[in-house]
């Protein structure tokens, strides 16, 4: 199932713009403090960092991602979820626009 709504959260109007623009997304607050960001990845091959365990939604488009310590490249599609360990890396590559809901905790 792809969310494709959002309903009673506070969103953060300032975007966060990585790797000179090919990734972009905003902070969302739900009431009981959670928080996620939504955005989309443009065409390219990147490397993230993260700090706590993110999931990370497919909305639209679709990647491939390799975890850190693995030569492996996985598909993710609409609806479909990845999960990435707190303080790790891991790469995603993207051909079209890879809209995403990422997850924390």
């Amino acid at each position: 199932m792809t969310t494709d709504k959002i309903d009673g959260v506070s969103v953060t109007t300032q975007a966060s713009v990585y790797f000179d623009g090919k990734c972009v997304s905003h902070g969302i607050t739900f009431p009981d403090g959670t928080k996620k960001s939504v955005g989309v990845i443009l065409p390219a091959t990147l490397t993230f960092s993260t700090g706590a365990p993110e999931t990370m939604e497919c909305v639209a488009g679709a990647c491939e991602y390799r975890l850190a310590g693995s030569d492996v490249w996985v598909k993710s599609g609409p609806g479909e979820t990845f999960s990435v360990p707190g303080n790790t890396k891991f790469d995603i590559r993207v051909t079209s626009a890879y809209h995403y809901i990422c997850h924390y905790g």
